[in-house]
């Protein structure tokens, strides 16, 4: 079954944890994404490689996402633009195709992972001049392949009024991210990447050319050490771990639905909303694979099933009851400029972290660059340098992004009502504006008729006389 619990596949292996002193060329801090990615890249290169991860691989968002891989980031390209120009914000946007791309053809080595093309980006505001903008930044500057699809369109694939426009992405996919995470540590370990688990790292001595890692139980010599963890890091990366506002997401997967899924759902692809509210796609044939509520603080995902089942109901009545039969979550650090964090801290030292939401295609893409960066001298990581490391504002930062959080699902459900209700209104003046036109037809024809009896009347009139 595909993503149905939070619980790992059952053919993974069991690790150990390190307890030895170890030389390698580079030492990854995190097990997720990310970390194996950069990891994998490096032994590629010809790099002796360790990943250290203080619980186990894919435990945390990685391994709990709903596997949509699309281009691009967590920020509107307008506001790439705006933040570095156009030319940079074009390199950018061609790395991060390039991580999907990567994720594509990775997934495709491994066995029994299968992919579903397309992702829909749906409004809940009737906006088509918005529509409009973002398909010529995204086709026309940035190359990406897109189409704009109408209301009509949207809502013969998505049976709901709750949607408007859409932007297709054709070449976007989904695959099952606990299987790929796992996959990807297989193919890191069966190209020499050594992989240790339960091993949190307590200390890191960054100084000198070789660098010092210590964990409970053994220390770790390196040239170069990768932070590739997230906002869970600890002591000893407390200025990473600031800069990282922690974000739980939780996720449900439905009961079988049968055939009345399909009169609600023709959509086979990932569909999600312009303002991050909602995110589905179809699992399994007949069952729904559905992310919605954010907390910035750790909740039983449990908690979550009624406000999930709440939502389905709410955009697809015609589905009826529907029942959860089984939820989980997951943590992912969002930075303040909501880019990842790409880059050498001090010489020795990189980050690669902070990738938000949209983390399947930005982690491969980091994790490439990277390994291209200390091992082949490849510097576009400088491209991530107006993203630096920005306060996020520890219990205050999480009071203010859960209630941003709020106000932002707030503002979306009044603004989506507020355009169903310009709808129906507009529908209303049609139907009266269309009524009215029959009525003056009608009484053309009317008059016509009766001139036409007045006529030949006149004529029968002059014939007699």
């Amino acid at each position: 079954m595909e993503e149905s619990s939070a619980n790992p596949p059952a053919d993974v292996p069991s690790r150990q944890g390190l307890t030895f002193d170890l030389d390698v060329d580079i030492c990854v801090i995190g097990g997720g994404l990310a970390g194996l990615t950069m990891a994998l890249e490096s032994v590629r290169k010809g790099a002796s490689v360790a990943v250290l991860e203080g619980r186990s691989i894919g435990w945390n968002a990685s391994g709990h996402n709903l596997g949509t891989v699309m281009p691009g980031y967590g920020v509107a390209a307008s506001d790439l633009i705006e933040r570095v120009g156009f030319e940079d914000a074009r390199h950018l946007w061609t790395l991060a195709q390039e991580g999907a791309d990567y994720v594509r053809a990775t997934a495709a080595r491994m066995p029994g992972i299968a992919l579903t093309d397309g992702a829909l980006e749906v409004s809940r505001v009737d906006a088509g001049d918005e529509l409009i903008s973002r398909l010529q930044t995204l086709g026309e500057d940035f190359g990406t392949e897109v189409e704009g699809w109408q209301t009509d369109r949207v809502r013969e694939v998505l049976k709901t009024d709750r949607y408007f426009h859409a932007i297709h992405f054709p070449k976007a996919f989904q695959i099952d991210a606990r299987s790929y995470v796992h996959g990807l540590a297989a193919l890191a370990e069966s190209e020499g990447v050594r992989i240790f688990e339960d091993t949190p790292v307590v200390g890191i001595d960054p100084a000198g050319i070789r660098k010092r890692v210590f964990t409970p139980s053994a220390k770790l010599r390196c040239s170069h050490v990768v932070l590739a963890g997230n906002a869970h890091l600890g002591a000893p990366s407390q200025r990473l771990t600031a800069t990282l506002l922690p974000t739980w997401r939780y996720a449900a997967l439905t009961e079988p639905l049968a055939e009345r899924l399909a009169d609600a759902v023709a959509f086979q692809g990932s569909v999600s909303d312009t303002h991050g509210i909602d995110h589905f796609r179809i699992v399994d044939g007949d069952r729904l694979l559905w992310s919605s509520p954010e907390t910035t603080w750790q909740g039983d995902p449990r908690r979550y099933a009624k406000r999930i089942e709440s939502r389905i109901a709410a955009i697809f009545p015609k589905l009826g009851p529907v029942k959860i039969a089984d939820t989980w979550g997951g943590m992912f650090g969002q930075t303040v400029h909501g880019m990842p964090q790409i880059g050498e801290v001090q010489p020795g030292l990189w980050i690669l972290s902070g990738f938000g939401r949209q983390g399947l295609n930005t982690t491969a893409m980091g994790g490439q660059l990277l390994a291209r960066s200390i091992l082949s001298g490849d510097d576009r990581w400088r491209l991530f340098s107006p993203f630096e490391l920005v306060w996020a504002g520890g219990s205050a930062g999480r009071i203010a992004g859960q209630a941003i959080d709020l106000w932002t699902r707030g503002h979306s459900a009044t603004a989506g009502a507020l355009s169903r209700f310009r709808e129906r209104a507009r529908s209303r003046e049609q139907a009266r504006e269309y009524a009215t036109e029959a009525r003056i037809a009608s009484a053309k024809a009317q008059a016509s008729v009766a001139r036409q009896h007045a006529s030949a009347a006149m004529h029968e009139d002059r014939s007699r006389g």
